[in-house]
């Protein structure tokens, strides 16, 4: 009985190095597999959040002045309580206010609907209309059409570092009709 014992005692309980050496190589090779894919999924999802959320304020304005009765206006904004100045890029922030004489400036009596506060990625969206001119500011008439536009604005957002695959174009045509896609 005791001989039994001892050759119990020397039966291996655990694992050898080269199968934990082997372990760690097939869990190296799966993590050089899934990180790029989490960050180009962790992109898309991102520029997915960004250009829905000027998508749902243009839809929002849109609604807003056919229900006020008068002109409502989307526009690049770092303070959110009025419009930027020419040079500044739409990941800024915005806001929606009613503009109630159309001159796209928050005048005294003027609401402010919605604020967007400036990006915290370092993805840029930049806005230009048919002419290659930029827009910084989109105003509905109250009857829904987007005034003083040179046939369709088209915003692009891009990501930082690129990603082309997550790159994608919001398009604005003057009846207020938007579409969102690769670009």
């Amino acid at each position: 009985m005791t001989q039994t014992r001892a050759v119990r005692a020397r039966t291996q309980a655990g694992f050898t190095l080269i199968e934990l050496m082997v372990t760690l190589v097939v869990a190296g090779i799966l993590l050089m597999i899934a990180v790029p894919s989490f960050v180009s999924l962790t992109q898309t999802n991102r520029v997915a959040g960004e250009i829905n959320g000027l998508s749902a304020a243009l839809q929002y304005a849109r609604a807003e002045a056919i229900k006020e009765g008068q002109p409502v206006t989307v526009c690049v904004s770092t303070t959110g309580t009025g419009c930027a100045a020419a040079a500044t890029p739409w990941q800024s922030g915005w806001i929606v206010f009613s503009d109630a004489n159309g001159n796209q400036t928050v005048n005294t009596g003027d609401l402010v609907l919605r604020r967007q506060l400036a990006w915290t990625s370092s993805d840029t969206f930049v806005s230009a209309d048919s002419g290659g001119n930029t827009v910084r500011a989109i105003t509905y008439s109250r009857d829904g059409f987007a005034v003083n536009l040179a046939g369709t604005v088209t915003w692009t957002l891009s990501t930082v570092p690129s990603n082309s695959s997550a790159r994608r174009c919001l398009t604005l045509n003057i009846i207020g009709h938007q579409q969102v896609q690769p670009c």
